[in-house]
């Protein structure tokens, strides 16, 4: 019995060693201006050296077009790429093939209507991501502590696994789990001190919460490797 974790919006030595040592299984990168988590490509390609064998880079981009992905991919040679903004299930698909890199797709959840994009994306992403949808005025799509009603997810079926975020921190990530039956658990601001900051304290206590949601699942099996 296994659960991913990610630990998203690195952007120090101290916080990649923080999740590192602590047994994540996923470091998100953030190119995105707009957040407080962007991380130039100078100093990913400096982060990213610090993952180790075990921790899956993952890059975080929102929108982007392929002259940024690629400088961004070339900078922090990601294991994975990360969809964050209005890509159409088209645009996914396109990305994944150019760049020969599984792709996690996110998709705000904010009401029931939201569901509906699941099926459009099961078919071109390796993974899908289900995140707070954000408010029309919000300054960038993600980390922003908001969760969703995460009954709504009961009901859906889809032939790739998923990951949970929004919202989660050390005291409610095990519960999400739980209820949700997600294959992993994407945090960002819920390890933080503040917007950008990581705080090793909670990283630490929540990815051991994770790892006790999981373990006391006893319904959850082994999971693929991301």
């Amino acid at each position: 019995m296994s659960v991913l974790v990610k630990i998203c919006g690195l952007t120090t030595e101290e916080a990649v060693e923080a999740a590192r040592a602590h047994g994540a299984d996923m470091a998100g990168f953030v190119f995105y201006e707009q957040s407080p988590r962007h991380v130039p490509l100078e100093l990913a390609a400096r982060l990213g050296k610090l993952t180790g064998k075990r921790m899956r880079k993952v890059l975080l981009t929102v929108d982007a077009d392929d002259a940024l992905l690629a400088a961004a991919i070339a900078a922090l040679n990601p294991a994975l790429l990360q969809l964050h903004g209005r890509e159409t299930p088209e645009r996914t698909a396109c990305i994944r093939a150019r760049f020969s890199l599984p792709v996690i797709k996110a998709i705000g959840i904010g009401a029931p209507d939201d569901l509906a994009l699941i099926a459009q994306f099961d078919a071109v992403a390796d993974f899908l991501l289900f995140d707070a949808k954000p408010d029309p005025v919000a300054k960038y799509p993600g980390g922003l502590g908001k969760r969703f009603d995460w009954q709504m997810l009961g009901a859906i079926k889809t032939g790739k696994p998923w990951l949970l975020a929004g919202g989660l921190d050390a005291g409610n990530v095990a519960k999400a789990l739980a209820e949700t039956g997600a294959a992993g658990a994407d945090v960002s601001s819920g390890v933080e001190s503040a917007p950008g900051v990581k705080d090793e304290a909670k990283i630490a206590a929540f990815i051991a919460a994770a790892r006790w949601g999981a373990a006391a699942d006893k319904s959850r099996g082994a999971l693929p490797a991301p």
